[in-house]
């Protein structure tokens, strides 16, 4: 079934007694017994289940085409929750460029709790064998990365993975199932920020974990959702239901619209550097249209005159609106670094675009005015 089919379509069934085409909401947090002392709907408690999760779980799991999923109340919640089920003392590889939560997350909190970390390039795969030890369990990849749109062979690291006994899970946020295949590709797990494109219209806190199979590891992380209880309202699953029903449309979109914003950037004499896979300038273009359907609408990219340059670019816009996210129908803009903190990596002459359903043309246009030196 092609994924726009699935998309409308599952996880969503017609509402028995009302007949229902869109799902209701059900708010309930508790679920009656029958005499007998059983829960003949299956549900028991909304933090071990609900209605509307049960729906976003199973939407989930056929994107991916994973044989479950978990639906957490937030993206950093879904992180979380996969690192959690490992135990104190194994080791996880992690990308040196990645979303700031995830770094912080695995300095700041796992490894007090007893995590071994390493970071590495890990669109080095050299680097990556090199940093593998006994006890690593788990390798972590985040790609197209964040901010810097690197890009990591998926199934070569799952592959290093694998020969070791570890686990790959990939954040599939900035891509979504409409762009990239990674459990196809050999990962076991796949997390997303469902705020991002699954929600797609800037109103909804969420997170997702899709797991390849159901196993021990699967069933930890499901223990981490049920009993750490960070899960997902039945309201934002049903506003992230809304919104992947629109998904593939989007996504086409999106790259279709950041792809003309990068082009024209490329061009533009005040731009040192643009970061987006779908240039063929790109050093990874080549692998990304191996395992990328689209570009996806994400890019950053650098000004000449370093941070008090890109700054006033960021300030001048009037179409853009600067704000943290992205996946969204309007288009944001960022200055990155100052976003980060002082810890960051980031560099500091660096914007991110996260670029929006807007006609190109205006975009363009916008982004012309606000570079006038």
């Amino acid at each position: 079934m092609h994924i726009e089919t699935t998309a409308v379509h599952a996880g969503r069934h017609i509402e028995a007694g009302t007949g229902a085409v869109t799902p209701s909401i059900h708010l309930a947090t508790t679920f009656e017994r029958a005499e007998d002392g059983s829960y003949p709907q299956g549900y028991i408690y909304n933090r071990l289940g609900s209605p509307n999760r049960t729906m976003l779980e199973e939407c989930l799991a056929a994107l991916e085409g994973g044989a479950s999923a978990a639906a957490f109340s937030s993206g950093m919640a879904a992180i979380m929750s996969v690192l959690q089920a490992l135990s104190p003392g194994d080791h996880v590889i992690a990308p040196l460029d990645a979303y700031h939560g995830t770094t912080r997350l695995l300095k700041e909190m796992l490894a007090p709790w007893g995590l071994e970390v390493s970071f590495v390039d890990m669109t080095d795969l050299s680097q990556v064998e090199k940093a593998m030890t006994p006890k690593t369990k788990l390798i972590w990849v985040e790609t197209p990365s964040n901010p810097l749109l690197k890009i990591t062979d998926i199934a070569a690291v799952a592959d290093l993975a694998h020969a070791s006994g570890a686990i790959c899970a990939c954040d599939n946020t900035w891509a979504t199932p409409v762009v990239q295949r990674p459990l196809e590709l050999g990962a076991d797990v796949v997390v997303h920020a469902t705020t991002k494109y699954l929600g797609g219209h800037g109103d909804v806190l969420g997170g997702a974990a899709v797991f390849r199979k159901n196993d021990a590891f699967t069933e930890r992380v499901h223990n981490v959702q049920s009993v750490g209880g960070a899960v997902a309202a039945p309201f934002d699953c049903w506003l992230v239901m809304r919104g992947i029903r629109t998904l593939p449309l989007r996504m086409r979109a999106h790259s279709e619209n950041a792809t003309r914003v990068a082009e024209f950037l490329a061009a533009h004499l005040r731009v040192s550097a643009v970061h987006y896979p779908g240039l063929s300038n790109h050093p990874s273009h080549d692998l990304a249209m191996k395992q990328m359907a689209l570009p996806s609408g994400m890019m950053s990219f650098q000004v000449k005159g370093g941070e008090s340059a890109s700054m006033g670019v960021a300030a001048k816009v009037k179409l853009f609106t600067r704000a943290t996210s992205l996946g969204g129908t309007e288009s944001l803009i960022e200055h990155r670094a100052s976003i980060e903190g002082p810890d960051t990596t980031t560099p500091p002459d660096l914007i991110r675009l996260s670029v929006g359903l807007e006609h190109p043309d205006d975009l363009i246009a916008d982004l012309e005015q606000a570079l006038v030196g």
